[in-house]
């Protein structure tokens, strides 16, 4: 389920219309018809928030990282925005000229995604800018 889905299906199950939801969080009206529309995949992190406040729900359940906890605590939306985008392209996967199988091409998303990971971390510690606690 997509982003929009699990919107609409939350404001289906509350009764809350497009303009309510809009009223009440403070997303634009414009703003969240694109949301809504999957025009905007990824919303600006303040909108997805006021959306997961409004409904009292973690901004993870919108953004599917509850279902997917490869990444790391340290990992920002926009890492975990980047990786999914790479990820989504689909390319067929191939090795010494042979397409891999889904099973296969699942294997190797795995080891990227580690391999992802490591270099963000290693680039983050090397040159970003500290977190805070």
């Amino acid at each position: 389920m997509d982003l929009a889905e699990k919107i609409l299906e939350l404001m289906d199950e509350q009764g809350i219309t497009k303009y309510r939801l809009s009223k009440e969080t403070g997303v634009s009206y414009t703003g969240l018809t694109k949301i809504l529309s999957g025009q905007t995949k990824h919303p600006q992190i303040d909108s997805l928030q006021a959306i997961a406040n409004f409904f009292s729900r973690p901004v993870d359940y919108f953004t599917d990282q509850e279902e997917d906890h490869a990444s790391p605590d340290w990992a920002t939306t926009k890492d975990i925005r980047d990786f999914k985008k790479m990820l989504e392209e689909d390319e067929p996967v191939m090795f010494d000229g042979v397409p891999m199988s889904g099973e296969d091409k699942e294997k190797v998303k795995r080891i990227m995604e580690a391999l992802f990971w490591e270099a963000k971390d290693m680039n983050k510690k090397a040159y970003g800018r500290k977190k805070k606690d």
